[in-house]
């Protein structure tokens, strides 16, 4: 069954909403800044998102506060996004649209926050007592809450890969016949337990991150929150986007460390290929994961040569707007979506001297090119893996 998308958004370190994806990219600007995260004094750079600062919850959320579903509400609200879906709920019904979220630590920063203030017993103050929150499936529980969805609702957590995996189980919903459509997304926010833990596996850069540069020396870890719609074609004929193909794999290699042939990040990658019914030769452009880890882009690098010719495209956007983890998935899908609407893909920023034992080209300017076909590659820790493929329908 052929599926569309027909409403998208990103909140990130660049802004809310896509026109600050297109704006930054245009400046060359990146939303990276000096680590200055309450309470975390360590030497690193942050994709943090100002405006959360200032963002509260309506009331009837308020029960379900914290970081990130604040981060969650305030995506919701960009790009019209929220109308979309209230206008597809007009056509077809709560009970027929499902919820499938992403994320990699969900309120843990909410959690940090009850422990500090424990009471004299020992115990949560009772606005901390949330067990909607202190659990993964929270920004699931969330958005169907603010949505008034009645529809099946998930939240996968597969480390960084979950936000490119809700698009594969939305697709199997929808071809199942269990909804019409799917409300697919991915949030992660900042908190302690991330950055002290990424520092603890000597895996954070001291300055802002480097993909693909041969003097990349860790990640930058950014927060995020995007959206998309995936619709029935048939339900949403003006659609501009499609989603082509997906693939999933688990190579089980490493607790942390890639496989070092690439073979989960390929496998993903050919059923994506299998799936859409394309060959290699076809992707015009490629999102990369692209973390700026020593080990992570070298090898994405020789699983690409591996199935794709050297005339392919392809840059990481993590310069751009840090590692968001369990939302990388589905921001890097909307700047891909943005990339083929405008034809303006963005180069890898902070990639000024490619590390020679790339086995792959990868774009370091920005570049102005049509684009119809274009995959997004998402890996996770623990060998999970996920690749998408998305089209541009005729106009």
């Amino acid at each position: 069954m052929s599926l569309v998308i027909t409403g998208y958004t990103a909140t990130s370190a660049l802004g809310c909403g896509v026109e600050c994806i297109q704006g930054s990219i245009l400046g060359n600007h990146s939303g990276l800044r000096k680590n200055d995260f309450p309470g975390c004094d360590l030497e690193t750079w942050i994709g943090r998102v100002s405006a959360l600062e200032t963002t509260l919850l309506p009331r009837h959320l308020e029960h379900l506060d914290s970081r990130n579903n604040r981060l969650t509400w305030l995506g919701l609200q960009q790009d019209g996004f929220l109308a979309s879906v209230f206008e597809l709920i007009d056509r077809i019904g709560v009970d027929r649209i499902g919820v499938v979220m992403a994320t990699s630590t969900s309120s843990i920063g909410r959690t940090e926050e009850a422990y500090m203030h424990l009471d004299d017993s020992g115990l949560f103050p009772a606005k901390y007592c949330q067990p909607e929150v202190h659990n993964l499936h929270s920004p699931g529980i969330f958005v169907a809450e603010a949505t008034g969805l009645t529809g099946p609702s998930l939240t996968i957590s597969t480390a960084c890969s979950s936000s490119a995996k809700v698009f594969a189980t939305a697709s199997r919903w929808i071809n199942h016949g269990l909804v019409d459509a799917v409300l697919v997304g991915g949030i992660d926010s900042l908190c302690l337990s991330i950055l002290y833990g990424f520092n603890s596996l000597e895996l954070l850069s001291p300055g802002p991150c480097r993909p693909f540069d041969i003097r990349r020396d860790g990640i930058s870890i950014g927060e995020a929150a995007g959206f998309a719609l995936l619709v029935r074609k048939d339900l949403a004929p003006e659609a501009e986007f499609e989603l082509l193909g997906y693939g999933e794999s688990s190579d089980a290699y490493h607790m942390s460390h890639p496989h070092p042939e690439g073979k989960g990040a390929v496998l993903a990658m050919e059923q994506s290929l299998k799936r859409a019914d394309l060959s290699a030769s076809s992707i015009e452009y490629i999102n990369l994961h692209g973390t700026a880890s020593k080990a992570n882009d070298l090898v994405e690098s020789y699983a690409l040569s591996q199935l794709f010719p050297t005339q392919t495209l392809a840059s990481s956007t993590k310069g751009w707007t840090g590692h968001t983890l369990g939302a990388a998935g589905i921001l890097e899908t909307v700047m891909t979506l943005e990339s083929m609407k405008h034809g303006l893909l963005p180069g890898t920023l902070n990639c000024e001297h490619p590390d020679p034992e790339f086995k792959f080209p990868i774009l370091t300017e920005n570049t102005q090119k049509p684009i119809r076909i274009a995959m997004m590659n998402s890996f996770g820790f623990g060998g999970n893996n996920a690749s998408l493929i998305f089209g541009r329908l005729d106009d």
